[in-house]
């Protein structure tokens, strides 16, 4: 395929992977070595519902009699070994795909799910960016080819009944991205977040570019909070497992952030005295992080700038 080892693609493996990946080789022998090295790794977290981390962003999977689910797929080399993951569980192939939102590392399996006969659910936005050419501050991706692309498309969400709960997909307007979703299992009270939430791997990645905003991320913490009691277990975009106390934390950081920077803003001071002023210091505490302070505070204070977007969430 496609647009995984573009450039883009290969700067989104966050140090948020299990394994030390290296992201700045552009060549492909490196490339296929690198994800030869990826192990996924299983973790259940309730009656047919589990979790797989391996190299890009975390994914869902929900199994039973009415077929298996997958929330995210990575990379398309790692397919035959994600697929290799879902079968040790137990479950069927893949028959439901639902991207969380349109990076290479959450949607880079696309074209072989697909092929494979998996039905592409995700936001209208996602169907969008993956259809043209984008740019998304590190590189290019080329257009996808129609296989990677949602067939099934929404604008607020939609919901599943499948395998004895009912999975709700909910879009955040103007988060991380402009088609970002958050999946929820009523009854298994389990919550995807996508990249909305990043757990303790790094500062949040906000694409401006594909529509992000650090105001939508905030406000999809809070929805997520809503929803979430403190069995609910959270799976992150990447970084391990979280609790509600976690997301808690994550939103607190993001209103300080954000309230800083808004606070400084209106004291007429400009992008480079706002960074001096170090605001996310205490949390930029991972020297191998993605996103370090100084990114953060620029996404944050250039997302305070923008207009506020339409209730509709189109732009």
């Amino acid at each position: 395929m496609n647009n995984l080892l573009s450039r883009s693609v290969a700067m989104t493996l966050l140090a948020a992977s299990p394994i030390a990946l290296s992201a700045c080789s552009e060549s492909n022998a490196q490339e296929s070595d690198r994800f030869a090295k990826v192990e996924i790794k299983v973790e259940k977290l309730g009656e047919g519902i589990a979790v797989l981390f391996g190299a890009g962003g975390n994914i869902g999977v929900s199994y039973g009699p009415d077929g298996t689910v997958l929330i995210d797929d990575q990379f398309a080399p790692l397919t035959p070994k994600i697929q290799a993951a879902v079968a040790e569980l137990g479950a069927e192939p893949v028959k439901y795909l639902i991207n969380t939102h349109w990076h290479g590392d959450h949607s880079g399996g696309n074209e072989n799910f697909g092929k494979a006969g998996a039905l592409i659910m995700a936001h209208d936005h996602v169907r969008e960016r993956m259809l043209g050419e984008q740019k998304d501050g590190r590189g290019n991706d080329p257009a996808s080819p129609k296989e990677a692309l949602p067939t099934v498309t929404y604008h607020d969400g939609l919901k599943l009944h499948l395998n004895g709960d009912e999975v709700q997909v909910m879009h955040m307007k103007h988060g991380h991205t402009d088609g970002d979703s958050i999946i929820f299992w009523k009854d298994a009270n389990v919550i995807h977040m996508g990249d909305l939430y990043f757990n303790k791997v790094t500062l949040p990645f906000i694409d401006l570019n594909s529509g992000g905003n650090a105001r939508g991320v905030l406000d999809a913490a809070e929805k997520a909070l809503a929803l979430a009691d403190e069995a609910t277990k959270i799976i992150p975009g990447h970084g391990p497992m979280a609790t509600k106390a976690d997301l808690m934390a994550y939103r607190d950081m993001l209103k300080s952030v954000i309230g800083a920077v808004k606070t400084a803003q209106s004291e007429g001071k400009t992008l480079d005295q706002v960074k001096a002023m170090k605001p996310a210091a205490q949390w930029d505490t991972n020297p191998k992080a993605f996103i370090k302070g100084d990114a953060f505070v620029e996404a944050v204070y250039k997302s305070l700038k923008l207009p506020p977007h339409k209730e509709d969430g189109h732009h």
